[in-house]
């Protein structure tokens, strides 16, 4: 079995527009865009799991989260601003360092390494939140990468996974329309064929302890430009996960 789930080309790839992650009209304009209905259903997820209410003051206070293939921390900030304990981590060393630099803000208290999930297999650190958003579509051996993200977990914790489905609807808008049309993510962001089945993803979850909790899609509306959740999950999706144990 492969000890490394990174591919180094994807690491060269995001590497390479490390200094554009906070800019909300650049390449990352898109995560910029579907950060609330991201940022949303995590908090609403997490909350619930753990009997918290989600609208109230910082419902995620005292919640070790970590972000795995975090990029430059967009959803981190926000986690920390909910009250949870951030750690994210990435393996590209650049995308680390922009994600450091808001965090130097006084207030905002993510902590940001270079690693992988594999590399922090035998640590005693675990956590009550994992949090695996357009990541798991980047990586090799896909089922190792699960495995040893759900070892970060504590026994009862919550996982939380976004990802684009393998579909012909999903080539059409998420890579050809999305890459080449529309021009919204650069050239080669994605290969299709590393898309994933919602099926697909349950399956490798399973063997771990984790149970599958909720689907929801994530729809663009072309109008006011925003992303709602909705039932369509041909394209974008979240999936919420529990680990088994108390």
């Amino acid at each position: 079995m492969a000890t490394s789930t990174a591919i180094p080309d994807e690491i060269e790839q995001f590497t390479r527009l490390a200094e554009k992650w906070w800019d909300t009209d650049g390449e990352f304009r898109p995560l910029h865009q579907l950060n609330p209905t991201r940022l949303g259903y995590i908090r609403d997820r997490v909350s619930g799991h753990f009997g918290r209410d989600p609208l109230g003051d910082k419902p995620l206070k005292g919640l070790k989260v970590i972000d795995v293939g975090c990029g430059g921390g967009l959803l981190c900030e926000p986690m920390c601003r909910l009250g949870a304990q951030v750690t994210g981590i990435d393996a590209g060393e650049e995308t680390v360092v922009a994600a450091r630099r808001p965090a130097e803000v006084p207030g905002r208290a993510s902590g940001f390494r270079q690693g992988r999930p594999a590399g922090r297999r035998h640590e005693r650190q675990r956590y009550d939140g994992v949090l695996n958003m357009e990541v798991v579509e980047h990586v090799a051996e896909r089922g190792l990468f699960l495995e040893t993200s759900a070892k970060l977990l504590k026994p009862g914790g919550a996982m939380v996974l976004s990802t684009l489905n393998r579909t012909l609807k999903s080539l059409a808008l998420a890579k050809i329309g999305a890459e080449y049309v529309l021009r919204w993510v650069p050239a080669g962001t994605h290969d299709w064929r590393m898309f994933v089945r919602p099926s697909e993803l349950a399956r490798d979850l399973e063997p771990h302890g984790m149970t599958v909790e909720d689907l929801s899609g994530m729809s663009y509306n072309p109008v006011n430009g925003k992303w709602l959740l909705s039932r369509d999950l041909d394209v974008n999706y979240l999936m919420f996960a529990t680990k088994a144990g108390t």
